[in-house]
């Protein structure tokens, strides 16, 4: 995700929202995130619809998503579409109320099921609909749901957070129409269950548009069929299971695809640049760094996931988006992050920021994904990590370990890292991003042994390959793949604001040492500088006061191994 300047039960109760708060309940539920370890209490309000979108409520339980089938008809003269969306699913237990998800301006036509309509109700943005037929366990049923609806134009670039609709004009002042809905997600535009535990198996995204438009969707085109009103109906195919927020439109008459196909581990892998016309050749110019970048990343995370549905970046007018296997794109061609570099090292300018970032999110965030949004470190801190990864690639380690330690200025410890559960709560600080890749950088100083950090890794998303996940379940791994108990090490810098400082003082030829500022138990090792000779020595400080022999004078500012995010500071007299 761009984000930047742009489940789970996770081991405390603080974090957990218990239960399903019933919509029939009081509109407005209040929910105050406990204390954690010194931090002051953040009273945080969540409405009725915000239980209704990010929990696992009755409705929607006792089904299970399998296909989507969404038609999707677009007028960017009156900024409108129209459509419907075929939901089959698997009945996991009987019942006959079912929660289907469409947020306003747009508004169900109608509901059916093997042809009969359905009754159904409105709750905001939730619809629930009655089944008349019986829905027994292990059955496959489809319910059609037929919408419509008028959006107010958005001019200009847009960044992500805007939308769902980007109404744009391309370089010839033909119409350029884009979709980026994270956070606000798929029921901006169109029907589903709209909630990331549960995703598709398969999908397919049959898109519309007036000539001479053409639109770039997710996946594999099986077909264009001009219809005889002036419009085209593009016929895209997903194979494989993705993220409701990943479904995407990209629709202009400016569209020249620059391909290639790179020889990855499963075999050749189509890869495809869609760019405006006129930015074609700078499109053919990138094409180099794509190979480069998936081959770091399979080395790194193993197989490219979507081999099946290929890999695309697709131009739009915004700055980008992690749309599996058709990323967007809209860093303009320029090296870093919009021809800037976010860690302020040099290190950032010698690569394209969307292109590395966005495609780390095939593995992190596409391949493993998030069950709840509370846990979009899973994502965004994986995929920060991977920009460092992808410097390690082309240059060396020293080269991504300076680019993280650059991007810690822009760390606001401003809240934790994990948002609340159960109430499609993305944690708005973007230290996610910044905080959790140095977190990840610390575990791996931590562990201390490449071989098995690059096993766990990968290990990762074999595990979990197109799965969602809790970040119990990616803590519990990383703590068995590494042979490392990270627990506390998690808790400290995901759960908390606090950043560990290593307290110290020289008397003589002893340095004393412990760790404050951390949650109890807290006893991670540190390397750090206790003589002239440049070398480190590795420290197992815990809360409690130790002593071991240095040549460190009593002046001397202690020196830390940069790759640990943590600080020091010299005891006062």
């Amino acid at each position: 995700m761009p984000g930047v300047p742009g489940t789970s039960y996770v081991g405390g109760a603080h974090h957990f929202v218990t239960g399903v708060i019933m919509r029939r309940l009081a509109l407005v539920v209040s929910l105050v995130a406990c204390p954690v370890f010194g931090l002051a209490a953040q009273a945080r309000v969540f409405t009725h619809a915000d239980t209704l979108r990010g929990s696992n409520t009755p409705e929607r339980a006792w089904w299970d998503a399998t296909f989507y089938d969404l038609h999707v008809s677009v007028s960017p003269t009156d900024s409108s579409i129209r459509g419907s969306n075929g939901i089959t699913y698997r009945v996991l237990r009987p019942a006959s109320v079912m929660q289907i998800d469409l947020q306003r301006p747009l508004e169900v036509d109608s509901m059916t099921q093997a042809g009969t309509h359905l009754a159904y109700r409105r709750d905001g943005n939730a619809f629930f609909v009655t089944l008349t037929a019986p829905q027994q366990t292990g059955d496959h049923n489809t319910v059609w749901v037929y919408y419509h609806g008028a959006y107010h134009p958005q001019a200009g670039p847009a960044q992500r957070g805007g939308g769902p609709f980007h109404w744009n004009t391309d370089t010839t002042g033909a119409p350029w129409i884009a979709t980026s809905n994270e956070g606000t997600g798929g029921s901006t535009w169109w029907p589903l269950k709209d909630i990331p535990a549960d995703e598709p198996d398969s999908q397919r995204i049959a898109i519309t548009v007036p000539d001479p438009l053409i639109d770039v969707s997710n996946g594999r085109l099986r077909s264009t069929t001009h219809n005889g009103d002036g419009t085209t109906t593009f016929e895209w195919f997903v194979a494989n299971p993705i993220n409701s927020y990943d479904v995407e439109i990209n629709a202009t008459a400016s569209y020249v695809p620059v391909r290639d196909t790179y020889n990855g581990v499963n075999g050749p892998l189509t890869i495809e640049f869609w760019p405006l016309a006129l930015h074609q050749p700078l499109a053919t110019a990138l094409m180099p760094q794509v190979k480069t970048m998936l081959a770091c990343f399979e080395h790194w995370f193993g197989p490219y996931p979507w081999y099946a549905d290929g890999y695309k970046l697709i131009e739009a007018p915004y700055l980008g988006m992690e749309h599996q296997s058709g990323i967007a794109y809209g860093n303009k061609y320029l090296p870093g992050y919009i021809g800037r570099d976010l860690s302020g090292t040099g290190e950032g300018m010698s690569w394209d920021y969307i292109i590395v970032h966005e495609s780390a999110h095939e593995w992190w965030g596409n391949n493993i994904s998030a069950k709840d949004h509370a846990d979009m470190w899973i994502h965004e801190s994986f995929g920060m990590y991977a920009e460092a990864l992808y410097l390690e690639c082309v240059k060396d380690q020293a080269a991504g370990q300076r680019y993280l330690v650059g991007v810690r200025n822009n760390i606001k410890n401003d809240s934790p890292i994990i948002g609340t559960y159960g109430v499609n709560d993305t944690p708005r600080s973007q230290d996610r991003y910044y905080k959790g890749s140095n977190m990840l950088m610390t575990i791996r100083a931590v562990v201390d042994n490449d071989a098995r950090w690059l096993s766990t890794l990968r290990g990762l998303n074999s595990t979990f390959w197109h799965q969602t996940v809790t970040a119990k379940e990616i803590r519990d791994f990383i703590n068995t793949g590494t042979g490392v108990d990270l627990s506390r090490i998690f808790t400290q810098y995901q759960e908390t604001t606090m950043i560990p400082m290593l307290e110290y003082r020289t008397e003589g030829k002893t340095f004393s040492h412990h760790w404050t500022n951390v949650v109890p138990g807290f006893d991670m090792p540190v390397r750090v500088g206790l003589g002239s000779d440049g070398n480190y020595t590795l420290l197992r400080p815990t809360t409690a006061w130790q002593t071991v022999p240095s040549t460190m004078s009593d002046t001397t500012e202690l020196r830390v191994d940069p790759a640990f995010y943590v600080t020091a500071s010299r005891a006062k007299p």
